[in-house]
């Protein structure tokens, strides 16, 4: 059954467009500095709600709730989300999936039975460990953003950013890269959080050139938003 560590039961941000609630399903393999969901990193969780709940939940949320987001932790990593993803579009609901790819063939297996993916892309592929702490982790990430191109799922990109690992010239640089691959719609997540896994990480100050970068983004995307 999949291991579910919490449970949001109404949001309109989290799927474009539609009134979802979000799974946050327990685990992860990356260690991002910034993470403010740590207690969904080990595999287990203290505080797990069972599939049944779950599946309890939307059934009474039938007609009121259109579509159920898988999120995180990573729920790719999970064998059970092929099944929980079934069972939810039998029940009437869109499926939506927030990732960052960890094991490209994982997201590969799931990506059929998406309406929509959130994808994290993390940095340029040779920077992507500095946040993640993980080897390998860049050419996973960029891998599975192809995979998910290639897809034709509708999706958005999305780059967490923390100005202590990013500047405007890396971020500019990573924008470039996903334009040319034919990233339409993409999203800066600023890092608002004092929760984060990484206590040493600084308070965070925005650079004086954030306006410009964003307008620059504007033009480039078809749609862009700061978060």
């Amino acid at each position: 059954m999949l291991r579910v560590g919490g449970l949001v039961p109404l949001t309109t941000l989290d799927y474009p467009g539609r009134l979802a609630c979000v799974l946050f399903c327990q685990g992860c393999a990356w260690r991002c500095r910034y993470c403010h969901n740590p207690d969904l990193i080990p595999p287990r969780g203290g505080e797990e709600i069972a599939w049944a709940h779950i599946l309890d939940f939307l059934h009474r949320r039938r007609g009121l709730l259109e579509a159920v987001v898988f999120s995180g932790g990573e729920a790719t990593l999970q064998t059970a989300l092929l099944d929980a993803m079934r069972s939810v579009r039998e029940l009437g609901f869109k499926v939506g999936l927030h990732s960052a790819g960890i094991k490209p063939e994982a997201l590969a297996r799931v990506l059929p039975q998406c309406d929509w993916v959130g994808f994290d892309v993390k940095a340029l592929e040779d920077e992507v460990e500095l946040i993640t702490g993980v080897s390998g982790s860049g050419r996973a990430n960029w891998r599975s953003l192809d995979l998910l191109l290639a897809s034709g799922v509708d999706h958005e990109c999305r780059t967490t950013v923390h100005w202590h690992l990013f500047d405007p010239e890396r971020l500019w640089q990573l924008a470039g890269r996903l334009h040319q691959r034919g990233v339409r719609n993409f999203c800066v997540q600023l890092v608002r959080t004092v929760r984060m896994l990484d206590h040493q990480l600084p308070a965070m100050v925005a650079p004086e050139e954030t306006e410009q970068l964003w307008e620059h983004f504007g033009r480039l995307f078809t749609r862009f938003e700061v978060r």
